[in-house]
């Protein structure tokens, strides 16, 4: 059952209105602190999402092993490119028959990749009672032959005191109309790695464990390990984590997940190893017209077992959007818009 999660912000702690939390801001980046988590938002080079190596497990030490978690790129239909490619600025051709793509034709319809060319953003910061929630958006300005630049992707992270995880949303206003339009994000993230040092397992909720032997080579996202829409039955819960691992000392970790809360939002989503563990995750691939918006919710972040977070995930399944006031301030999961 759909929950909505609303954060109240006259909860008193001790009679008094004092945050549990601390924010830092800094020309290039933004740090959150709770009793829970430590986290990091940047402002410059590579943005969007979480800052690689700065989610930070208070209870357990460990932190993220990858280039961050939530990071965003471009919007894409599925076809190729190949008919109109030389007519391309180089941010929008999208190569395929190789090892970082397969041999899964898609084509980028508005660019440029955020996480690498956005450059800056300028993230906005809403301080609740009991939450942290930060905004950041970015209008693309690039566009392929016959389609319009300007669609706006939002992302709220809600990053609440009492829990190891933060929720966080992508959204897309589209400015053209499509048959499948999709935004592809990182989730939960990369893994960077070498013959499994930093994880020793897998989980995907649509496949099951898998060891870290596994991607001590290279493989294309089509080999194995791929849920494609259609091609798989829905799973019931859409997650993807791995179990962290102290590369110094070898000692087992937490789990870092990242749960999609609608499983039917999830167009493509592969687990492959192109140098380091891929996590790339596809939203939305359903009709749209111009002026219309797309959206996915999910939790990001940490667990001790898989029972957890399945409990946890049941708790949010259904969400889509996170809608936050300011005015009060507080916050809330929404259904599918």
């Amino acid at each position: 059952m759909f929950v909505v999660l609303v954060a109240n912000v006259n909860r008193f702690v001790l009679g008094e209105q004092q945050p549990r939390y601390s924010v830092t801001e800094t020309d290039d980046r933004i740090t959150v602190v709770t009793p829970h988590l430590e986290l990091a938002i940047q402002k410059r080079g590579y943005v969007s999402g979480i800052a690689a190596q700065s989610f930070v497990d208070r209870k357990t030490g460990f932190r993220d092993a990858g280039f961050g978690l939530d990071i965003v790129d471009w919007l894409m239909e599925p076809g190729s490119d190949e008919s109109y490619r030389n007519t391309l600025p180089p941010d929008l051709v999208y190569q395929f028959n190789n090892l970082y793509h397969g041999q899964i034709p898609k084509r980028s319809i508005e660019g440029p990749q955020i996480c690498t060319k956005a450059g800056e953003l300028h993230p906005r910061v809403v301080r609740g009672k009991d939450f942290v929630a930060i905004q950041q958006e970015f209008q693309y300005y690039l566009a392929a032959p016959g389609k319009n630049a300007g669609s706006l992707w939002r992302q709220w992270i809600v990053i609440p005191c009492d829990t190891r995880y933060v929720f966080t949303m992508d959204s897309v206003e589209t400015v053209n109309n499509s048959p499948a339009l999709f935004l592809r994000i990182d989730m939960p993230g990369h893994i960077r790695h070498k013959n499994g040092d930093t994880f020793d397992l897998i989980y995907l909720s649509y496949f099951g464990f898998i060891p870290a032997k596994e991607f001590f080579e290279d493989f294309p996202p089509d080999a194995r390990f791929r849920y494609f829409r259609g091609e798989q039955p829905l799973p019931d819960r859409f997650i993807r984590a791995y179990r962290l691992r102290d590369p110094e000392t070898g000692a087992q970790g937490p789990w870092l997940a990242g749960m999609t809360l609608d499983p039917a939002v999830v167009y493509d989503a592969w687990c492959h190893q192109r140098g380091y563990v891929c996590m790339i995750e596809e939203i939305g691939g359903y009709p749209i017209k111009a002026g219309q918006t797309f959206s996915a919710a999910f939790i990001v972040g940490y667990f001790d077992t898989i029972g957890e977070m399945i409990m946890t995930y049941d708790r949010y399944a259904g969400a889509r959007a996170i809608e936050v006031d300011e005015s009060v301030p507080q916050w809330r999961l929404m259904p599918t818009q």
